[in-house]
Formats: structure tokens, C-alpha cells, sequence
């Protein structure tokens, strides 16, 4: 009786799925590349006009024509107080919508998705339906509005025509659609058991939000804040018209007021008005990318 020895399975050792491989790899990196070279191209220039006499495509020139004319000048207007009153106001906008917006969508969102109560679906198709009008449909309805609430005794002056406050109300009111929907979705991720057990043990409502529903959406929480604060800190149609003067003017009306139809425009100063408009908002995200980061992991240690 002859033994004969299994023959091992053959594995391939042909090249060409590394080849493959690589070529994909290579052909991603590539498309990722040219798809953010004019996002880099705009940025490169933004900050080399910052610090130019003037430019010439990616080039600063001097008054010469020839390559330099580095400067400081176009930053001068840091000395300004208008400057420093427009961010202060784009400031009080932004943050009064985080708060506004993030407080009611919160609550409003924790309801929606947690209770039962008459109402609740046409109340869901109302915050869509409201989200679908824009700000420039509304305008005329949002002066009315606030003329309205400029008349109500001591608060008037606060949140009527013409003041920060009224801007904030209005941008908080036209975020809040959006706002609440995306809470919802986080909210109804989370599992019952933990506010089950909560409930039982005698807690509010309330408490029960506050100490062991919020924890657990606090990336949601995080990407609302940022999307919110930008949306204020960007904010130009409502403020451009709810407000006259430099008083209450905010950054992006401010820096409206640079460019002139009339007369030259001086493009490096108004970039280094863009640019420094953009250092809140970059610090801003610093403090919250850990946040955004772990977004998809909320309520994962309530399971």
C-alpha cells in the first residue's frame, strides 16, 4: 500500500492584486488631492494678500511689480474700535444662538422623542415645513415682528429693531427646525433602559435629561453648538437688514461696508478683515473636534 503525501493548496502569488491595490490607493489619494486644491489654492491666497502690498495670482508684488511687498499695513484696522464693536456683536449673536438653540432643541428634541402627546406629529411636520422657508421670504413678517417687540416696556430696546438681541431671536428662531430634528435623531439612539430604571427609582423628568440624557448626546450636542455658532458668527441677511449703523453692525456687515461700488477696493485689506473673522471660529472648533470626533459613539456607554 503506497502513502502518497496531501498536496498543499496553491496560493497565488501573482502581483496583480498589490498592483491593484496601490493603484486604488493612488487613484483615492489622487482624487482627495485635486478635490481640495482649490479649497488650498483660496486659503494660500487669503493669507499671502493678508500680508501683501498686492498680489498677482499666488504672487505678492511690490509697488515696483517685482516679487515681495510684505506688510503689516492691511492689519492696521485692529487699532479700530468699529472692528472690535462688530466682533464683540458677532460675539453676543453667536453665542446667544448656541445657548438659544441648543437649550430649546434639547428639550424640545428629548420630548419628541421620548414622549407621547396630541400633537406630536403635526408638530414634527410643522418644524419641517418652517425649516423650508428662508430668512428672505420672511422679512418683511420678521420687521413687523420686531417692531412689535420694540415696543414692549424695558425688554424692547433689547430684542426689538435695530439691537443684537432681536438679530440672536431671529437666527435662533429660524435654527431651531433644524436644531430640534437633529436632537431628536441623537435622542432616539439611546436605549430606554437607563431612563427606564431612572423613572422607577422616582426621578423627574427633568432630572432625567439633565443627569443621564444629556451626557449622552453631548457630541449631537457638539456638532449642533458648531453648526449654530457658525450660522451666527456668519450671519449677514438678517443682520445687513435689522439693523442700521455701526452700533449693532457685526462682522460680516462690516466687512460689506469695505467694498465699495463707487470707489477702488482695497481686496488685501478686506482679506485680512476675512481673516481675522475666521480665528473665533478656528478656536472654536479646537475646543470641540474631540467631541465631533466621538459622534457616532453617543449613547454606546449607555447600552
Amino acid at each position: 500500500m503506497t502513502i502518497t503525501e496531501a498536496t498543499p493548496p496553491h496560493h497565488s502569488t501573482s502581483p496583480f492584486p498589490k498592483v491593484r491595490e496601490k493603484m486604488g490607493r493612488r487613484f483615492a489619494y489622487g482624487f482627495l488631492i485635486l478635490s481640495i486644491a482649490p479649497i488650498l489654492v483660496g486659503y494660500s491666497w487669503l493669507v499671502i494678500a493678508t500680508f501683501s502690498i498686492r498680489t498677482e495670482g499666488l504672487l505678492p508684488r511690490n509697488a515696483e511689480g517685482g516679487i515681495g511687498g510684505f506688510t503689516l499695513s492691511n492689519w492696521a484696522f485692529i487699532t479700530d474700535d468699529a472692528v472690535w464693536n462688530a466682533m464683540l456683536n458677532s460675539f453676543l449673536i453667536a453665542v446667544t444662538m448656541v445657548i438659544g438653540v441648543g437649550v430649546a432643541s434639547t428639550a424640545g428634541g428629548y420630548a419628541l422623542s421620548r414622549m407621547k402627546f396630541a400633537g406630536r406629529k403635526v408638530f414634527l411636520t410643522g418644524t419641517l415645513v418652517l425649516h423650508a422657508f428662508k430668512a428672505e421670504m420672511l422679512l418683511i413678517a420678521i420687521f413687523f415682528v420686531l417692531r412689535w417687540l420694540g415696543g414692549i416696556p424695558l425688554i424692547g430696546g433689547f430684542i426689538g429693531f435695530n439691537s443684537v438681541g432681536g438679530v440672536a431671536l431671529v437666527m435662533i428662531a429660524l435654527e431651531l427646525p433644524l436644531g430640534i430634528w437633529l436632537m431628536k435623531g441623537f435622542f432616539d439612539n439611546l436605549p430606554w433602559d437607563m431612563e427606564r430604571a431612572a423613572l422607577i427609582d422616582g426621578a423627574s423628568r427633568f432630572r432625567v435629561w439633565w443627569q443621564i440624557m444629556l451626557p449622552q448626546v453631548r457630541p449631537g450636542l457638539a456638532a449642533l453648538s458648531l453648526f449654530t455658532f457658525i450660522s451666527g458668527w456668519n450671519a449677514y441677511l438678517v443682520p445687513f437688514t435689522f439693523t442700521v449703523g455701526t452700533r449693532v453692525a457685526n462682522m460680516p456687515v462690516f466687512l460689506s461696508q469695505l467694498i465699495s461700488d463707487t470707489a477702488p477696493t482695497n481686496w488685501n485689506l478686506v482679506a485680512a478683515v476675512g481673516m481675522f473673522q475666521m480665528i473665533p471660529l478656528i478656536i472654536f472648533f479646537i475646543f470641540t473636534q474631540e467631541l465631533l470626533l466621538n459622534i457616532y459613539a453617543g449613547g454606546s456607554k449607555g447600552t
